[in-house]
C-alpha cells in the first residue's frame, strides 16, 4: 500500500497463478498488476520482463496450469537481470536461462533444511554453480541474514564460486553494487 500511495503509477509484475490472492491482500488499493507465467515476456516502461519457472520446494501449478512460484528475467537497454526469487534446481530450470544471456543472477543461498520448518531455496554450492552454469558474469547472493530462519553464511557460496571460477559480489544489507564493478572483471 505504501509504494502504491508513493508511486501511483506503480505496475506490478506477478504470477498470473497469485493476481487473485494479490488483490484479496491488497484490496481496493492495488496497483496495476502485470500478470506473467514462466516462459511469458511482458513489457512495461521499457523492461522486457520474463518469467522463469521456479520450485519452492517444487514446482507448484494452479488449475489452470500456471506457475504460483516464479523467477525473473529482466532486459532493459543491454542488461539481463535474473532474480530467482524463491527456488531449488529443477530440470527447466537451468535451459529457459541459458537464451538470456543474464549479466546478473541475484540467487538464493538459504537451502533447505528440513529443521528450519520452511520452504527451501538453492544452497551456497547450488546456487554459485547455477550462476556459473547459466553464463552469468556476475552473482549477488541473497536470502541470508533477513530472518531467524535464514541462517546459513555466504561461505560456502564464496568457496564454490571460487572452485568454479564464478565472479560473486557479497553484499550486506544496505550496501550497494554499481554495473561499472563489471569493468574489473573482465
Amino acid at each position: 500500500h505504501e509504494l502504491h500511495a508513493a508511486n501511483p503509477g506503480l505496475t506490478l509484475v506477478l504470477a498470473t497463478a497469485n493476481v487473485d490472492f494479490a488483490n484479496d491482500r491488497l484490496g481496493e488499493n492495488s496497483p496495476c498488476f502485470l500478470p506473467v507465467d514462466a516462459g511469458e515476456t511482458v513489457e512495461s516502461n521499457g523492461f522486457s520482463i520474463t518469467g522463469i519457472l521456479a520450485a519452492h520446494d517444487e514446482v507448484q501449478l494452479d488449475q489452470q496450469g500456471h506457475s504460483h512460484f516464479l523467477g525473473f528475467v529482466a532486459t532493459f537497454g543491454p542488461w539481463a537481470i535474473y532474480h530467482s526469487g524463491d527456488t531449488r534446481l529443477h530440470d527447466q530450470l537451468i535451459p529457459s536461462l541459458l537464451p538470456h544471456s543474464v549479466d546478473l543472477a541475484l540467487v538464493p543461498i538459504n537451502g533447505y533444511k528440513p529443521e528450519r520448518r520452511v520452504a527451501g531455496n538453492l544452497n551456497g554450492a547450488e546456487a554459485a554453480s547455477l550462476a556459473k552454469e547459466i553464463g552469468a558474469r556476475i552473482a549477488i547472493p541473497h536470502h541470508f541474514d533477513m530472518f531467524a530462519f535464514n541462517t546459513e553464511t555466504t561461505e560456502e557460496f564464496e568457496q564454490a564460486a571460487k572452485r568454479f571460477e564464478q565472479p560473486i559480489k557479497v553484499l550486506q544489507a544496505g550496501e550497494t553494487w554499481s554495473s561499472s564493478e563489471l569493468a574489473s572483471i573482465a
